[in-house]
């Protein structure tokens, strides 16, 4: 019997391993975040006041977790900052009665990346995200619970946001967006030295 037992898990190691091994030779993987080009590096991330610090450590550690190099002040090349961070919460559905039966949040945040010299890579450019839940006036606690979950699976995803909008930004398009910039012409008010 025990015999018996050791060749089933044995076969289902060998099994399990195999089907790893084939899954990742065919180019398999998790879905999440696409990666970050490390010509972004080294990057600042800044979280203006009322970011929550929740969505920066969220945004850092993915970055982090993406290899990108991070730095702080004149020893970085581009800034990423986040600002206008907004949330709110409403009934979405009623009861009979008049009460809230379900409720919508919502997580909005700006987003801008800037070169050190101060040419936009991408402008100030707003992302939200929301989520629906049903509420139970039975069950205050386990609904206030359920809530501050959904809070932080939308600063989650807010943060998944941020490194989606950082993907396609390659050496290529930096340089293309460089050309652009030093291309286009002064504004008058510039050229004068007028404010």
């Amino acid at each position: 019997m025990w015999l018996r037992t050791l060749k089933t898990d044995t076969a289902r190691l060998i099994a399990a391993s195999a089907m790893a091994i084939s899954l990742s030779a065919c180019g398999f993987h998790l879905r999440g975040a696409p990666p970050v080009s490390s010509a972004l590096e080294p990057l600042e991330l800044v979280c203006q006041s009322p970011v929550p610090a929740s969505l920066c450590q969220s945004t850092r550690e993915q970055l982090e977790l993406g290899g990108i190099e991070l730095a702080t002040g004149q020893s970085a090349n581009y800034r990423l900052k986040i600002s206008d961070f907004a949330q709110d919460r409403r009934a979405s559905a009623i009861t009979v009665q008049a009460a809230a039966a379900e409720y919508t949040l919502r997580q909005s945040v700006d987003l801008e990346l800037v070169s050190s010299d101060g040419i936009p890579v991408i402008a100030s450019t707003r992302l939200t995200t929301t989520e629906s839940y049903r509420y139970d006036e039975t069950n205050v606690l386990a609904k206030q619970r359920e809530e501050e979950n959904l809070q932080q699976q939308l600063s989650d995803r807010l943060a998944q946001q941020i490194i989606f909008r950082l993907a396609p930004i390659t050496e290529k398009r930096l340089q293309e967006i460089r050309n652009n910039h030093q291309s286009s012409p002064t504004p008058p008010d510039s050229q004068s030295g007028k404010p």
